[in-house]
């Protein structure tokens, strides 16, 4: 019993990601792009704080993924301070909006 409600939790919030990145707007991601482009815009990037990093290209990238993982870092999930402090100041608007840019960008 407690397995399906597990289940069924995972299938809720997972659904309420692709609703969120469903509902951004690419073009508005664009206008939000300028704390990204620093590190991401740059093909081949490593950062070298808190570690040497490849830093991952954005553009093409599922929306729902992008989503999940903003989410992460501003849980503090996942451990890049750089990425957490990005993070911690986007709405899940925001997010959605630049999951919709660069999921849409090749």
């Amino acid at each position: 019993m407690q397995g399906r409600h597990l289940l069924l939790a995972a299938m809720m919030a997972a659904s309420s990601i692709g609703v969120q990145a469903a509902g951004g707007s690419a073009e508005a991601g664009k206008e939000k792009t300028s704390a990204c482009i620093g590190c991401h815009g740059i093909p081949g990037y490593r950062t070298s704080f808190p570690e040497v990093y490849s830093v991952p290209k954005l553009g093409g990238q599922h929306p729902e993924y992008i989503v999940r993982a903003l989410q992460a870092y501003k849980a503090g999930e996942r451990s890049h301070q750089s990425m957490q402090g990005i993070a911690g100041s986007l709405s899940e608007q925001d997010m959605a909006d630049l999951a919709a840019y660069y999921g849409g960008e090749r």
